[in-house]
C-alpha cells in the first residue's frame, strides 16, 4: 500500500487473466474522449463516458501526491479503483474520487504515476521520493512585481527546511525556481512533479532567478519525510 497516493497492489490468484495496457498520460490532451469502468453503487460493469477535461489537479486535500486527471465521465462511489480508459482501450488513470457537490466533476490517478508506483510497490513493498526541502506559492503578478522581475512564470520559495538538501545546496526564500533539469517549472505543481520523477540521492540542477539574476544550483533529492512539511517532494 501506498497511503500518500491512495495505491495499492493486489495479488489476484486467478488464471487466464489478459493485462491491459497503460497509456502514457503525460502525453494524453485535454478534450479526448475517455471512458471510465467501474461498479457504481454496485452496479457491476458500468461504463461511462466523457472528456478529458484537465490534467495536474491538485490542493484537493485527499492524499499528499495530488496529480490528478480531471473528467466529466461519471464517478460515483463503487467507481473508485477502476481505470479511465482512452479510445485505444488503454488505461490513462485509476478512477479515485469526485467532488460530491458537483456533478461532472471527477478526478483519476494518471497512469505514468500508478504504474510507477505499482513497479515499487512490487519491487520493495514500499515507495521511496524524492525530496528537496522547500515550501512554494504561485508566481502571481502582484508578487512578481515585488519581486521586480516581469515573468509570472516559475514556484516562489516561501521556505527552505533547515538542513534540508535545498538548504545544503543554497537555496533560499525568495528565490523563483525556473526549471528542474531543464524541465521548465511554469507553476508550482510543475516543481513537485519534477522532483517525484527522480530517485532519492539524484543530482539535480536546478535555475533560479535571485534579485533579479539567473543562477543555477545543484541540490542532491533525499528520501521524503512522511510529514507534509514541504508541499515540493
Amino acid at each position: 500500500v501506498d497511503p500518500a497516493t491512495d495505491l495499492a497492489v493486489l495479488k489476484v490468484d486467478a488464471k487466464g487473466l489478459h493485462a491491459v495496457k497503460f497509456a502514457d498520460s503525460d502525453s494524453a490532451r485535454v478534450g479526448e474522449w475517455v471512458i471510465a469502468i467501474g461498479s457504481p453503487f454496485g452496479l457491476d460493469y458500468t461504463i461511462t463516458a466523457g472528456v478529458l477535461s484537465a490534467k495536474g489537479r491538485n490542493g484537493m486535500g485527499a492524499n499528499e501526491i495530488e496529480d490528478y486527471l480531471q473528467t466529466d465521465a461519471s464517478i460515483n462511489p463503487g467507481n473508485s479503483g477502476g481505470p479511465l480508459v482512452n479510445l485505444q482501450g488503454e488505461v490513462l488513470g485509476v478512477n479515485t474520487m469526485i467532488i460530491g457537490h458537483a456533478s461532472g466533476i471527477g478526478f483519476a490517478i494518471p497512469s505514468n504515476l500508478a504504474r510507477k508506483v505499482g513497479l515499487e510497490l512490487l519491487k520493495s513493498g514500499d515507495v521511496s521520493r524524492a525530496w528537496i526541502g522547500v515550501s512554494y506559492q504561485e508566481l502571481t503578478p502582484e508578487l512578481a512585481s515585488s519581486f521586480g522581475v516581469q515573468r509570472t512564470r516559475g514556484a516562489l520559495v516561501n521556505e527552505v527546511v533547515p538542513n534540508g538538501p535545498a538548504a545544503k545546496a543554497g537555496l533560499r526564500s525568495g528565490d523563483i525556481i525556473l526549471d528542474i533539469q531543464g524541465r521548465e517549472v511554469k507553476e508550482g505543481k510543475d516543481l513537485l512533479r519534477a522532483v517525484l520523477l527522480y530517485p532519492v540521492g539524484e543530482k539535480l540542477s536546478i535555475s533560479v532567478l535571485r534579485d533579479g539574476q539567473a543562477q543555477k544550483l545543484t541540490v542532491t533529492t533525499a528520501e521524503r519525510p512522511d510529514s507534509r512539511e514541504a508541499n515540493a517532494g
